[in-house]
C-alpha cells in the first residue's frame, strides 16, 4: 500500500491499523532547535481522542504518545521524530460479523478488491483512528509556526447551520462543549441533535469551518502547488471528507466579478476577503478560511442489506463503538493538516530566501 506518507520537506509517514498493537509516525523535515511542549501535543490528543464524551464512540483509549527519536532536552534535533501511540482498548470480536461482509459505503469492498485481503478490525487502515498519527505531527507544526493561529470549529450537524461569520464567534469557547461549536445556543441544539441520531441507531455529518490567521505573504507555488490545492488535498484525505471550499466557495459562483474582487487597501490588505486569503494559488497576508464537509459514519446500528464476499445481498446490522456523528472529534484533525501544510510551505518558501 502506497500513499502512506504527505508533504515535500516537513513530510509526515503514519503507520498502524485500528485493532494492532499501536499507530505511530515518522515526522521528517522538522529543523532543529525547536521547543517541543509535549504537553500540548497530548491535549490536542485529547481533543481527538475516543471517549472524550456522551456524543462519540464510547472506545477508551488515553492515546499517550511515545517519542522515540529526535527530541533531546525539549528541542527538536533535526533528524526525523519517531513516535508511537499504543492501542489499548481493542475489541475486535465487535467487528466479527463484518468478515465475510462488507458495510454499505464503507472501504470494506474495495480494500478487498484493491489489495486481495483487508483487516475487518475495526477497518484496519481504513479506520479513522489513523488520524492520530496526523495530530501528533500538526501539534509539532504548529509549534514549529507559533505566530500563526489557526482554529476550526463545528459550523453545521446535519441540517442545523451556525449562521455566523467566523469574524463574530469567540474561538475561546469552541472547546467549553462537546460539539466543540463556539456558539453556545448552536451548540446546544447540535448536541441534543447528535444525541437523538444516536438513539435512532443512525448517523449524521456535518461540516468543519477553519480558520488561519496570521500567515505571511508568499506561502504557495503556482500552477500545481497552489496553497489552496494542497490544503484540499491534505482535507480532502482525511476520512469521511466529502467536500472542500475556501473563501466565498461556491456562493463565489453566482457573484459577479465586480462584487467578488476584493479592492485594495493602499497597505496591500484588502477590503474584504471573498479570496480567502489566498491569490493566485499564493498567501496574500489575509485570513485563510476554508469549510470542510464530512458525509455520515457508514456504520450504522440499524438493519440493512449488505453484501457478502461469495456475492450474496444479505442483511446485517452494525454493531461495535461507532461515533453517531465524527464532526466534535474532526476539529483537532483539521487544524492538525492544516499546520501539516503551512509548516511544509513555510519551509519552501525559505528556499528563496
Amino acid at each position: 500500500m502506497a500513499g502512506n506518507s504527505y508533504g515535500t520537506l516537513f513530510r509526515i509517514t503514519t503507520f498502524g491499523e485500528s485493532h494492532g498493537d499501536a499507530l505511530g509516525g515518522i515526522i521528517d523535515g522538522c529543523p532543529p532547535g525547536i521547543t517541543i511542549d509535549l504537553e500540548a501535543i497530548q491535549f490536542e490528543m485529547s481533543r481527538r481522542k475516543p471517549g472524550q464524551s456522551a456524543i462519540v464512540t464510547q472506545r477508551k483509549e488515553p492515546d499517550d504518545v511515545q517519542f522515540l527519536s529526535g527530541i533531546f532536552e525539549g528541542k527538536t534535533t533535526g533528524t526525523p521524530i519517531g513516535f508511537i501511540i499504543p492501542n489499548t482498548n481493542q475489541k475486535s470480536d465487535d467487528y466479527s460479523h463484518i468478515k465475510d461482509n462488507y458495510r454499505p459505503s464503507h472501504a470494506d469492498y474495495v480494500y478487498e478488491k484493491k489489495y486481495g485481503v483487508r483487516d475487518y478490525r475495526g477497518g484496519g487502515r481504513s479506520s479513522a483512528r489513523e488520524t492520530a498519527s496526523r495530530v501528533v505531527a500538526g501539534a509539532v507544526a504548529k509549534q514549529m509556526l507559533p505566530d500563526i493561529k489557526i482554529n476550526a470549529y463545528v459550523s453545521s450537524v446535519g441540517p442545523i447551520f451556525l449562521d455566523k461569520p467566523y469574524q463574530d464567534l469567540d474561538f475561546s469557547k469552541t472547546e467549553n462543549n462537546p460539539v466543540r461549536c463556539p456558539d453556545e445556543q448552536a451548540a446546544v441544539i447540535m448536541e441534543e441533535y447528535i444525541r437523538d441520531i444516536r438513539k435512532q441507531g443512525d448517523t449524521v455529518g456535518g461540516t468543519v469551518t477553519c480558520v488561519i490567521q496570521n500567515v505571511p505573504i508568499g506561502l504557495g507555488e503556482p500552477v500545481f502547488d497552489k496553497l489552496h490545492a494542497e490544503l484540499g488535498k491534505a482535507m480532502l484525505s482525511i476520512n469521511a471528507v466529502k467536500g472542500f471550499e475556501f473563501g466565498s466557495g461556491f456562493e463565489g459562483a453566482k457573484m459577479k466579478g465586480s462584487a467578488h474582487n476584493d479592492l485594495y487597501n493602499a497597505d496591500g490588505t484588502t477590503k474584504t476577503n471573498l479570496s480567502g486569503g489566498i491569490q493566485g494559488g499564493i498567501s496574500n497576508g489575509m485570513d485563510i478560511y476554508f469549510r470542510v464537509a464530512f458525509k455520515p459514519v457508514a456504520t450504522i446500528m440499524q438493519k440493512q442489506e449488505s453484501l457478502d464476499n461469495k456475492g450474496n445481498i444479505t442483511e446485517m446490522t452494525g454493531k461495535g463503538r461507532h461515533d453517531p456523528c465524527v464532526v466534535p472529534r474532526a476539529v483537532p484533525i483539521v487544524e492538525a493538516m492544516a499546520a501539516i501544510v503551512l509548516a511544509d510551505f513555510y519551509l519552501i518558501n525559505k528556499t528563496y530566501q
